[in-house]
């Protein structure tokens, strides 16, 4: 046998550069939930790595360093390093405590005072609470205020909703939920989300109200309109003629929760009491909100408004030719061609002219 040609025998699956890098990511993770837990890691870690691994020793020197600020990260993460150093400065404050108690144990002022009570932090982020509470000389401990049982990892995304303290063990507990969500009714109990109410057929102002009163954030509420030819208003624009604009659709439906991932999508139409079509469509980007916009609308005219020399036929509503009577008409209908005239059903005359939007329509004479 040819020693020079026999493999080299593998190495053990832990001697491994991939098993000494997982060692390394597990310093981070567990450093964020238990500072203590995160140290031996990251010695052993760092055994490892002058050990295990047939890395050169600037390698092994960097790895080294890297397990240490790993350490670092997860621990700040986890606010393990605010926590750690706390319990220190309260070890102190004990000793020192004590110390003080039994020099002035004589007097009796001192032994039947009652500990500070805690101030209120609900309502606050949950980092600046703890903060706060430590500064007071408070152990702060945290969970989750909902059901879930969720871990806390970034606190200041979180908001107090409950806090127990006892004042005689100067410990503090909060209980909080992430800032975008409700608190729940008691701690522990489920997040009161709202629901989405019925707001089809509501006019745009009695629609924003009935969404306030269900509690739902109308920062969170977009706007879309029904026809084709008409763009969308803005909220301010709805609101300054909100009881022109219908909601036709809604989104979600009614009884749904809203919860922080949810969008309320209000879906408007807009008509007043002088348009001829005054109720919402049967889908949405299906219909023209004026009837002349419609590409097929002047093929329909044409069919009805006579001959192409000028001359007009009789027909009721409909388009002749100038200035001809067309017997009874619908005011504020469209017409065609200008000039012509009619009457309504109260015999009231009209005439074909321009309306507010630019298209002739019919008009008191």
């Amino acid at each position: 046998m040819n020693p020079y040609n026999t493999p080299a025998p593998s190495r053990p699956w832990w001697k491994t550069t991939p098993a000494v890098l997982g060692v390394l990511a597990l310093v981070a993770l567990l450093g964020a939930f238990s500072f203590a837990l995160g140290f031996l890691v990251m010695i052993a870690a760092m055994v490892a790595v002058w050990v295990l691994p047939p890395w050169r020793w600037f390698a092994r020197l960097g790895a080294t360093f890297g397990a240490f600020v790993l350490l670092t990260v997860g621990a700040a993460l986890g606010g393990q390093l605010d926590d750690s150093g706390t319990g220190k400065s309260d070890a102190k404050s004990a000793g020192a405590g004590g110390a003080s108690t039994e020099s002035v144990s004589a007097s009796p002022a001192a032994s039947t005072s009652k500990p500070a009570k805690a101030a209120d932090y609900v309502g606050q982020r949950l980092d600046k609470a703890e903060k706060q509470a430590r500064s007071a000389g408070y152990t702060a401990a945290h969970h989750d205020a909902a059901d879930e049982d969720r871990t806390i990892v970034l606190r200041s995304g979180w908001t107090v909703c409950f806090q127990k303290a006892d004042t005689a063990a100067m410990n503090i507990g909060f209980a909080a939920v992430k800032s975008a969500e409700p608190c729940p009714a008691k701690d522990g109990g489920p997040l009161p989300w709202p629901k989405m109410p019925d707001v089809v057929g509501a006019t745009y102002n009695t629609a924003v109200e009935d969404l306030k009163q269900a509690g739902i954030d109308l920062d969170r509420v977009t706007l879309d309109d029904v026809y084709l030819d008409i763009d969308t208003p803005t909220a301010e624009e709805a609101a300054e003629d909100g009881d022109e604009w219908r909601v036709c659709f809604q989104s979600p439906d009614e009884g749904t929760k809203v919860d922080s991932a949810t969008t309320v999508r209000l879906d408007l139409g807009e008509w007043t009491d002088a348009d001829l079509i005054q109720h919402c469509p049967s889908a949405k980007d299906t219909t023209y909100k004026i009837t002349a916009n419609d590409p097929d609308y002047d093929n329909d005219t044409t069919e009805g408004s006579g001959s192409a020399d000028g001359g007009s036929s009789s027909s009721s509503g409909g388009s002749t030719g100038g200035g001809s009577s067309v017997g009874t008409v619908h005011p504020g209908s469209f017409c065609s061609p200008r000039g012509a005239t009619g009457v309504t059903e109260a015999e009231t005359p009209m005439v074909c002219g321009p309306g507010s939007d630019g298209r002739n329509r019919w008009r008191s004479a």
